[in-house]
C-alpha cells in the first residue's frame, strides 16, 4: 500500500469529494444488534444515492468504524460493497476497527488505506486517531510527527484533514466524554500553518458544523443508525442516513453539504 495515492480529478477547476462514515458492517447478513438496522442495508442505500449524484466523485473517504466487531467476514462485506466504484475509496479506522486487519483486507481493487490523497490542487490527509481498548481517540507522537511533516510538504497547497473522532465539543456529553482527548495537540500543530481549510470526522453519527480559526470543522452522519444532537445520554434520532459531498476548488475555496437519503 503506497503512502500517497494520486488522483487525477475529472474536472480542473475543482476535486468532488465523497464522505461516508461508520458503516458498522455485521459479520453475518440481516438485522443487527444496533438497533436491529441492517447496516448493509443501508449502506447499499447511500452508496446508490452517490451513484445519482449529478456528478460523480474523484474520491470516496471512510472516516471509521467501517464495521461494528473486527473480523475478516465483516471486512469482506464491505468490500464487496465497496470495491466496484469507479474511483478510489480511502479507509480511516475508527474506535470499533482493526487498523492491521484493514491495510490486510482493504487494499484491494479501488480500496485502499492510503495516508495522503494527492489531487496537485488540494491535498487530503487522514489522520489515525485509533488507541487500543479506548473509545475515545487520540494521536499517538508519531502521527502528530506525520501530521506537521505532511503540513510542511503540502507548500501553499490547501489541505483537508479527515479523522474518526470529533476535536471539538459537539453539545452531546457522552459522545464528547469519547472524543479526541488531545486535541489540544492537534490544533497546535495546524496552528502553526495557513493552509489547512478544513476537518472532517465521524464517530458523531449526527451532522455537526462549526469554525475555528478560519478552519471549517464537520462532522457527518452515519450511513446507518442516526444519535439524537445535544443528548446527555445515548439516545438515537429518527433522521435517516446520510453523506457528506465536497467540492474543493483551486485557491483553497470549498464548500460541503450532507445529503440524506
Amino acid at each position: 500500500m503506497s503512502h500517497t495515492l494520486r488522483v487525477k480529478p475529472r474536472d480542473a477547476d475543482r476535486v468532488r469529494l465523497v464522505q461516508i462514515t461508520d458503516t458498522h458492517i455485521a459479520r453475518d447478513p440481516g438485522p443487527t444488534d444496533f438497533e436491529g438496522v441492517d447496516t448493509a442495508a443501508t449502506l447499499a442505500a447511500v452508496l446508490a444515492a452517490v451513484d445519482a449524484l449529478p456528478d460523480a466523485p474523484d474520491c470516496m473517504v471512510l472516516t471509521g468504524d467501517l464495521v461494528d466487531i473486527p473480523s475478516p467476514e465483516a471486512y469482506g462485506r464491505l468490500r464487496a460493497l465497496l470495491r466496484g466504484r469507479r474511483y478510489p475509496v480511502v479507509c480511516l479506522a475508527g474506535n470499533h476497527d482493526d487498523p492491521v486487519m484493514m491495510d490486510q483486507l482493504l487494499n484491494a481493487g479501488a480500496l485502499s488505506t492510503s495516508r495522503v490523497l494527492d489531487f496537485d490542487s488540494w491535498r487530503v490527509l487522514m489522520l489515525k486517531d485509533w488507541l487500543v481498548g479506548s473509545d475515545g481517540g487520540r494521536f499517538a507522537p508519531n502521527e502528530l510527527d506525520f501530521l506537521h511533516r505532511e503540513l510542511t510538504a503540502a507548500g501553499k497547497v490547501p489541505v483537508l484533514i479527515c479523522l474518526h473522532h470529533q476535536p471539538v465539543p459537539i453539545g452531546s456529553p457522552w459522545m464528547d466524554a469519547m472524543g479526541l482527548d488531545n486535541a489540544a495537540e492537534l490544533f497546535a500543530v495546524t496552528d502553526s500553518f495557513n493552509m489547512v481549510r478544513a476537518m472532517a470526522w465521524g464517530h458523531i453519527h449526527q451532522e455537526f458544523s462549526t469554525e475555528r480559526r478560519g478552519i471549517a470543522l464537520w462532522g457527518t452522519p452515519s450511513t446507518c443508525v442516526q444519535f439524537l444532537p445535544g443528548a446527555g445520554e445515548y439516545r438515537v434520532d429518527t433522521l435517516a442516513p446520510g453523506f457528506r459531498t465536497f467540492e474543493l476548488q483551486p485557491g483553497g475555496a470549498l464548500t460541503s453539504r450532507v445529503i440524506r437519503i
